[in-house]
């Protein structure tokens, strides 16, 4: 075996190679990003996903070995969801005077976002156990995860549901309020937090620490509406 092969062997059973090349990734997908002027296509999360999907193929490395490195920044998941109550503490005084249209707000999307996947997809021909994972796609993975499991779907279906959701969300979300011609930042969190979970998020604190604090209020809320409602109109949208 020659010198470059051996290598790669001992790197590719380090766990820290997969965190180093996690890191690396993404911040050359965000410098694209950034350089790209925020087009869509090009969004960080996209770019990551594909980039490190294609070379785990290329390299016959499992998701497991590469698991074992990521699950240091998996680790900082926790930490990350809990600093999101940092906008909304700063905003709670705004967010408290626009408490009922947010209510109203996070109902009507989650219920829109459940009863238009379910209706598009029966339209385009998925079977029932497809329909029962799509329906909580708008929440965060493992409530997601948890819903798809009581209602009869597949979790790990759902699982990527979630997170294609969110990428999908959180490119393409602040191109519809442009084109919508929706400026205010609250209301524009509101949408990215109900629509795209965690990941939509994200984005929304790149536009405001206003449209961050509602992004996150609607994450966390939206999870618990969905919960109590999907397993109603699975009910009676799939009998």
């Amino acid at each position: 075996m020659t010198a470059a092969p051996q290598i790669w062997v001992y790197l590719a059973a380090s766990p820290l190679l997969w965190l180093a090349v996690t890191l690396s990734t993404y911040v050359v997908a965000n410098w694209i990003y950034t350089r790209s002027h925020q087009f869509p296509l090009t969004h960080p999360v996209l770019l990551s996903v594909a980039a490190i999907g294609t070379l785990l193929v290329a390299s016959h490395v499992t998701y497991e070995r590469y698991f074992e490195g990521a699950k240091f920044v998996n680790f900082l998941l926790g930490p990350a969801t809990v600093a999101l109550a940092v906008p909304l503490f700063l905003n709670l005084e705004g967010v408290r005077r626009a408490a009922p249209g947010v209510a109203a707000g996070i109902l009507c999307g989650s219920a829109t976002a459940t009863v238009s996947s379910i209706l598009i997809a029966r339209w385009l021909g998925a079977s029932d156990v497809v329909l029962r994972s799509l329906a909580p796609k708008s929440v965060t993975a493992p409530v997601a995860m948890a819903i798809s499991e009581k209602i009869g779907g597949l979790p790990s279906l759902t699982a990527v549901l979630v997170i294609l959701t969110g990428i999908t969300g959180a490119a393409l979300v602040p191109l519809v309020f442009d084109a919508s011609r929706i400026r205010d930042d609250r209301a524009r969190g509101l949408g990215i937090g109900t629509a795209a979970h965690g990941i939509g998020t994200a984005r929304a604190l790149m536009l405001s620490t206003t449209a961050g604090a509602f992004s996150s209020l609607a994450m966390g809320v939206n999870a618990v509406v969905t919960a109590l409602l999907v397993p109603t109109l699975v009910r009676m949208l799939l009998r």
